[in-house]
């Protein structure tokens, strides 16, 4: 069958348009900005049910099934939660205050670090205990990091532009939440090309961003590989952000034909445009022995599960690599309770095209490993190989690994976990890190080390770093020091509401177990079981009262949003 002809003259008049108002994008006042920000609250909240079970029929299930939690925490309430974070930051702005909060700014281990979460007190109702702070670029001084948050908006140049952003096909807020990066953070207007994996989510964003289409600053295209290297070719496009894999980077940015290395050796791209991404790597999840209880390792093999099952492994920051203790008793019973939830859940299909065959590599090398469905919920439970195909790339599908290390403190564990990290698994967008509330205290200078250490834009403590994707306020992307050459995880920041610059690292935190159980184990915190954990019973009514809120706060809503979230 015929591919359909390229249509360049559709392509080349959503250019020229955008083109055409750019300037006033980049001129339009700051109120008439967050006036649109307010607007899309409720368009965001009228269709979040459709948004939600669009992705759950993409998927294979019904908008009702227990997988449909993660359309609404990856839909709705993410984008909803990015509105608002950016809401948040732009209304202190246009109040003639800092972006930043004070006492928000402090030097800690001769670093400079920002506190980014929580911001409001429903941060702290909806989501207590989780804590996020960002660790700056060395040699940048606290001076520097508040005069240069929010740049744009206070004295710096806006500059009128036209950025292609290359959809997600995977997270349905994520190409959302991209669009709106570029049009408040940078200052350009806007053409998504939908992959075609999720083109299905184009009629809904076109609702959603509806004002800023008639104004002729955001525009929706569809198509695949030739739409897209026309649009990243084209004079039309000032600048470019994708998500997906550093194939794909490499391949825009060099070529695919046999002269494509020899222009990377010598730094002759065939684009040379302004390019920022985000392409994913092989994430792992460090479990630090400890004094844990068999509820400890219930839950946290929940959580585990949820790392890598969640949307079935299709995540550029799905965990991929369990690196447990070699000696620790713990090991083997944690891996127990990780059997027993991949047992236990309902059945779903891996709908990412090519994941099938990425399994059937993985039994293929693997032929002693679990399968806890069919052919899928693969568990390696002993890597030693450090070239096997689960440490070298990214399988984006649902397949883990397991790694033991040695370490007879956890100290030395650390060490050997952290050398592991970021000597041999590709990528640098977001390692998680599981470690008991009493070991941390004992061991404060080993866990500050690691933190300092691991080579990641994002560090989960306690929680699975995707998270830190759905906060809005924290920064997304990967570990600084990528090239175009060595592309990596990719290069630059999104979301990032509070626009930081110099960013090094996001460290994330969250209760180690939920309440009221946190109280014996020196967490306490009001947060029960997380409402995005695949065990969740409630997590989708919980999720979508939470969306609820989100759009439109309101006290009267939170005795049902915490009626749902206690049941879970």
């Amino acid at each position: 069958m015929n591919s359909p002809a390229l249509d360049t003259p559709v392509l080349d008049r959503t250019l020229k348009e955008l083109r055409d108002h750019a300037s006033s994008w980049a001129t339009a006042p700051l109120t008439e900005r967050i006036d649109l920000l307010e607007r899309l609250m409720p368009r965001i909240r009228d269709g979040a049910a459709d948004l939600a079970a669009a992705g759950a029929h993409a998927k294979g299930y019904g908008p009702d099934a227990p997988w449909a939690a993660e359309d609404w925490a990856g839909g709705p309430w993410s984008l909803a939660q990015n509105v608002g974070a950016r809401l948040h930051v732009m209304r202190r702005l246009a109040a003639g205050r800092e972006p930043l909060p004070e006492g928000a700014v402090h030097q800690r281990g001769g670093r400079t670090w920002v506190d980014v979460f929580p911001v409001t007190g429903w941060d702290r109702l909806l989501l207590g205990g989780y804590s996020a702070r960002v660790r700056m670029q060395a040699g940048i001084t606290a001076e520097q990091a508040r005069s240069r948050a929010a740049g744009p908006y206070r004295g710096g140049a806006r500059r009128p532009g036209v950025a292609l952003v290359l959809g997600a096909g995977n997270v349905a807020a994520l190409t959302a939440t991209d669009i709106l990066h570029k049009l408040y953070a940078e200052g350009q207007v806007v053409v998504a090309k939908m992959n075609p994996v999720n083109a299905y989510l184009r009629p809904h964003f076109e609702r959603i961003f509806a004002e800023y289409i008639q104004r002729g600053w955001v525009r929706f295209v569809d198509g695949g590989t030739a739409e897209g290297a026309y649009l990243t070719a084209h004079d039309g496009v000032d600048s470019i952000h994708v998500t997906g894999s550093d194939r794909t980077h490499d391949a825009i940015v060099w070529g695919t034909d046999d002269r494509a290395e020899r222009r990377r050796r010598e730094d002759t791209p065939l684009i040379d445009k302004p390019f920022t991404s985000e392409l994913g790597g092989v994430s792992p999840c460090i479990v630090v022995p400890g004094p844990w209880s068999r509820a400890d390792f219930r839950f946290q093999a929940e959580h585990i599960v949820t790392s890598k099952m969640n949307n079935s492994g299709h995540n550029c920051i799905a965990s991929q690599v369990l690196v447990l203790p070699r000696s620790w008793p713990g090991t083997d019973l944690l891996l127990e309770e990780i059997r027993r939830v991949l047992r236990a859940l309902p059945a779903r299909r891996d709908y990412y095209p090519g994941a099938h065959q990425r399994l059937q590599a993985v039994l293929a090398e693997h032929p002693q490993a679990e399968c806890h469905a069919d052919d899928s919920r693969i568990l390696v439970p002993d890597i030693t190989d450090r070239d096997d195909m689960l440490l070298t790339g990214e399988v984006f599908a649902s397949a883990l690994g397991v790694v033991r290390l040695p370490g007879e403190t956890p100290a030395h564990f650390l060490q050997h976990a952290v050398d592991f990290a970021n000597a041999t698994l590709p990528g640098t967008l977001g390692a998680t890190l599981i470690v008991h509330p009493r070991t941390e205290r004992t061991h404060p200078d080993a866990l500050e080390g690691a933190l300092a250490e691991l080579r990641y834009g994002t560090i989960g403590v306690n929680t699975w770093s995707g998270v830190n994707f759905l906060l809005g306020y924290t920064p997304w992307g990967a570990h600084p020091g990528h090239t175009r050459q060595t592309i990596g995880s990719g290069i630059g920041f999104v979301n990032n509401a509070f626009m930081l610059e110099d960013i090094e690292k996001t460290v994330l935190r969250a209760p180690f177990a939920p309440a009221p159980r946190g109280l014996f184990t020196g967490c306490p915190s009001l947060s029960p079981k997380p409402p995005y954990f695949v065990t969740n019973r409630t997590g989708r009514t919980t999720l979508a009262r939470v969306t609820r809120f989100t759009t439109a706060p309101n006290p009267a809503l939170l005795s049902a949003v915490f009626a749902s979230a206690l049941r879970g």
